[in-house]
């Protein structure tokens, strides 16, 4: 009987957590977090491979927070993690364009842009020291005049955006539009 009883309170401090909106975000602690929900029909699988192209066009509504795409990028590896998943099991890639540029300059552009510190530049470090690789649209740097120098050092260049979002997903991988 007292298993029993353990078990109930596990479940009911799951259930209480998820309620309460206690997410953890153990491996990019700026992103959203997760909160494991029990007994869904479909939740992250230990031997599957995620694989997903962000299509990050977006900037964010307040200068000082996360870019949507790397929020959700974040948020996603934490959801792996809170799983147990390793991050080998997670193939990410982001391609910046559009507005979603500015979230990637170096902090001095950013602030002359926008008045604050870039709230992004620890998380790209923190995306590609997970393995997420990181692109921008050398299209759209040179129709904005961008130079690449005042980019984050973690971002690459790519010929094209679309041609990124066109690979990946020929090779397999899902799009996500932010």
């Amino acid at each position: 009987m007292p298993g029993c009883l353990l078990t109930i309170f596990y479940f009911i401090s799951l259930q209480c957590s998820a309620q309460s909106g206690n997410s953890n975000a153990p491996v990019i602690p700026e992103a959203d977090g997760y909160i494991a929900i029990p007994n869904t029909k479909l939740a992250p699988d230990k031997n599957r491979t995620y694989r997903a192209v962000y299509d990050a066009t977006r900037a964010s509504k307040d200068s000082a927070q996360l870019v949507p795409a790397i929020n959700m990028a974040g948020s996603e590896l934490n959801a792996l993690g809170v799983c147990g998943i390793a991050l080998t099991h997670a193939k990410f890639v982001i391609v910046f364009h559009g507005a979603a540029i500015n979230g990637i300059l170096d902090d001095a552009h950013y602030k002359a842009k926008f008045g604050t510190s870039n709230p992004n530049l620890k998380v790209l470090a923190e995306l590609k020291k997970a393995g997420v690789k990181l692109f921008v649209c050398g299209q759209n740097l040179l129709a904005e005049n961008i130079d690449s120098k005042i980019i984050s050092p973690d971002v690459s260049v790519a010929s094209d955006a679309l041609i990124v979002l066109m690979s990946y997903q020929n090779d397999g991988y899902a799009l996500m539009s932010f």
